[in-house]
């Protein structure tokens, strides 16, 4: 299948579960339950979910298996820019070309969203993984996606990222933070997909090393784009790091040696994924689409 077609393939699958899990009948909560739609349905890139799937897709047979983990994933990682966008974080206005959840619903029910998609994800997770007698590999994953966005994942680097501002930071930190805040949450789906698909140790691992340059290259490539990037395309606003004094590698190396560290850092995806042969055709486009992506 042609990539583009690949791609929206797994977009339009991943939507659509993302809505049935969201399709709930009014009641006392219905604020609540339109707020995090707000978000989660607002479109973005589906990274995450999508690299689950995919991972999935090279060992494998009934995506379906995965799919679980892929939308709760994506539930994470919203709920994470909800409470990014939030005034005490990085009081955003605008998120994927619309205004941000607390500047249509308030900061309460924001906040309650973001707490809300992230309870659900592991509701999803655990109703999943009662259905199967044999639950280890399913509990390894929901573990898997619980440290990659806890307090030494994601979470452990977004406190780092808030105390660095209006702070000089050596690369050491500013690794820290990136493999954490963000790559955390791009090598658990491509680790979950691997582990639901019965692939072998080794192949997790490859998973796993193929997340790191990825998430790496993905949070530079976001640090060039708030410096050169089209707010149209983005569907924020550009110079944000500059004005909270952020570190990044932008503002450490200059852009040039940025762009060079994404095409380092995608040529060893590339060739982490040479060993799967045309299976990994659609992995192998997407991190070159990725490093030239504009949004």
């Amino acid at each position: 299948m042609i990539f583009k077609d690949q791609l929206n393939n797994y977009i339009e699958l991943i939507n659509a579960q993302l809505s049935s899990y969201l399709d709930y009948e009014k009641g006392h909560n219905n604020k609540l339950i339109e707020s995090m739609k707000y978000s989660l349905l607002a479109g973005g890139k589906r990274l995450r979910p999508i690299l689950a799937l995919a991972s999935y897709d090279l060992f494998g047979e009934d995506i379906q298996e995965v799919m679980p983990y892929a939308c709760a994933l994506e539930m994470i990682h919203t709920y994470s820019l909800i409470h990014d966008d939030l005034p005490a974080m990085d009081n955003d206005d605008y998120r994927r070309g619309k205004l941000t959840n607390h500047k249509i619903y308030g900061e309460g029910i924001a906040i309650l969203a973001g707490d809300g998609l992230l309870n659900y994800s592991f509701e999803i997770m655990l109703d999943n993984a009662l259905k199967h007698k044999d639950m280890y590999s399913h509990i390894r994953s929901i573990k898997e996606i619980a440290n990659s966005a806890g307090i030494n994942g994601m979470i452990g680097g977004q406190i780092v990222d808030l105390e660095s501002e209006n702070k000089a930071v050596k690369q050491e930190t500013l690794n820290y933070i990136h493999m954490n805040k963000t790559a955390a949450l791009i090598i658990a789906p491509l680790k979950v997909g691997a582990i639901i698909g019965g692939a072998r140790e080794e192949d997790i691992k490859c998973m796993e090393e193929i997340g790191s340059n990825l998430g790496l290259a993905f949070q530079i490539t976001d640090d060039i784009l708030d410096v050169i990037g089209d707010e149209s395309k983005l569907g924020k606003s550009i110079g944000s790091d500059m004005e909270k004094h952020k570190s990044t590698y932008a503002s450490l190396f200059g852009i040039e040696s940025s762009i060079e560290r994404v095409k380092e850092l995608t040529d060893n995806v590339n060739s982490l994924l040479k060993p799967y042969s045309d299976k990994s055709n659609f992995l192998l486009e997407l991190s070159n689409y990725l490093m030239k992506r504009e949004f």
